[in-house]
Parts: C-alpha cells; structure tokens; sequence
C-alpha cells in the first residue's frame, strides 16, 4: 500500500504489519504540495501496488448526504487507471462516526455535550453529524479553515445551507488554497483566531487543520483527529493538551491517515472501492479488533 500525499516530505514513513493473517507493507510518500510530482509518482504505482492512498487532499466534500467532487483530487485519481485509489472519505464517514459511538458507550470520557470546535465538517461530515447527534454545542470552523473568514456556523441547519452554496465553486479552486500542503505544513501556527480555541472543550478533524491556528496555551482540551506523528504527540503535551483521540491504528509508533487504512481494508476485501458498502468496513473493522487510541496526556488520571 501506498499513500502518496500533497504534504510535506519530512512526515513520510513506511512499515510492515500482519492484519488477519496477511502481510503489509505500508508506504507514505509526500511530495511537498507538487501536484504534477505527485501526478509522475501515480503513474508509476499504477499497477505496481494492491492499492494506493491519496493524502494530504480529498477526492470529495460533504454535506447533508450529497458528495462534492474535489477538481484538483479527480486529476491526481484519473492519473491511474489499473490500481485502486482511495482519498479515506468512504472509511471516514463509518470508522469516525464508530469512533464517537464507541466514546459515548464503551470509554469514561463524557463526551455528550462539550462544546466542539469541528475544523472542517465537510471534510470529516460522518465525524460532525456524530458530534451534533450525541448533543454537542458546535462550531463549524469550515469558513475559518478553509477560507481565512473569521465566521464561525453554530447550527447543523446553517452550515448545510452554507455547504450547498459554496461547495459547487471551492470544490474548483486550487486546492492548495483551502489546505496546507508541502512546506505550509511545517510553519508555526498562526494564532488569529485563539478565541475559537479558548471556548471550546473539544478541537475535532484534520489535524493540520487543528494545528494551523492553534494556540500554545491548549491546558484542558481535549483533541479529536486521525494522522500524528511522535513529534506531533510531543508538541500537545507541552501545549497542555488533556486528552488525545486519535481515530486511526497506530502502526510502527504512528498513527496514518485515513487514506492509508481504506487502501489496506480494500486490499482485504478484494474488491473495487465502487463497490464497497459501509457494512463491509464495519465488519472488517470488527474483526480487526479496532479502537480508537485515547492517550491522556496532562490529565494525570491514568
């Protein structure tokens, strides 16, 4: 399996695991934002591996049951023709809406109704209608994420009508203008926008979109999100972060994004990601014994 990213380089890793009897080989490769770069390195997978992952950009948006097709991500998918390519966004609306479901029946973290601060729900919309359905006050930060607009949405009903309206026209724009990729990744957070932070009890969703405005002072909250790297652990502990989620196994150390996991279930299941029904991960997922990863970092409770 391989994951061939926008980002930046300096987060690649590669390592080996056995799931249900069968060996893996997973690879993540950033091309520092070079869309053409990361166009050159599809063509050459294609055929060459079971399956590959695209990170660091979404093949669509969400909202209110209706998909968005990302123009920069169909040109990286319509790069191979031969080997299955998955963007995550068909294992991010089952395994994160488990993953809150899990939260609230299994774990002791009392979740229902903290404030959230949700980066971008149409990045991560099974993730957001979870939170909203288990009694969360929201915030939808997808105009302040996405688009530097210091306008938050604070109801379900706001940010569906704001989606349906803005998502036919951001769905054409580069994407490197509504998410950080290559060395944008890298920089320190830009801290404008710390009072969303501050009234928030939980910071949900991509995480470098969690990362790009955030606050040194984080004593309290509590993080919900997928990729880390040790690095990334390290700097929230210092920041005072209370408790981490993270939605996605831990292979080698390393927490891989949601790309990277629906490559390896589709090369599990044998079959073509059309084909796929959101039953068929739950199950896999079931027989993989997953968890979500909670690791309290400050909290001193265990």
């Amino acid at each position: 399996m391989v994951s061939v990213s926008l980002g930046s380089s300096k987060r690649n890793h590669q390592v080996k695991v056995k799931l249900l009897g069968e060996e893996f080989s997973i690879e993540r490769i950033g091309t520092d934002g070079d869309i053409n770069r990361a166009v050159e390195m599809l063509k050459e997978l294609d055929g060459k591996v079971d399956a590959i992952g695209l990170g660091g950009i979404d093949l669509y948006f969400y909202a209110d049951g209706k998909r968005y097709v990302v123009r920069d991500a169909q040109r990286l998918k319509n790069a191979v023709g031969k080997t299955p390519v998955v963007d995550g966004s068909g294992l991010k609306n089952t395994l994160e809406r488990e993953t809150i479901k899990y939260l609230v029946e299994e774990s002791d973290l009392p979740i229902a109704g903290k404030s959230v601060l949700m980066v971008s729900a149409v990045d991560r919309f099974g993730m957001a209608e979870a939170l909203h359905e288990i009694g969360c006050d929201m915030i939808f930060g997808d105009l302040i994420f996405g688009l530097n607009l210091p306008i938050p949405v604070r109801t379900m009903r706001s940010f569906t009508v704001l989606a349906k309206m803005i998502l036919p026209i951001v769905t054409k724009m580069p994407f490197k203008m509504l998410y950080p990729t290559g060395s944008k990744q890298e920089k320190e957070p830009d801290v404008k926008y710390t009072r969303f932070y501050r009234e928030s009890d939980i910071i949900a969703g991509d995480y470098l979109f969690i990362r790009k405005y955030m606050p040194r002072d984080m004593k309290s909250k509590w993080i919900l999100t997928n990729t880390m790297t040790e690095q990334d652990v390290t700097d929230l502990k210092e920041r005072g972060v209370e408790i981490l989620i993270t939605t996605t196994p831990v292979f080698d150390g390393r927490s891989f994004g949601a790309n990277v996991l629906e490559a390896v279930l589709l090369a599990l299941l044998g079959k073509n990601w059309e084909e796929v029904e959101p039953q068929d991960y739950l199950d896999l997922l079931k027989r993989l014994d997953y968890k979500p990863r909670i690791e309290r970092l400050n909290c001193g409770c265990g």
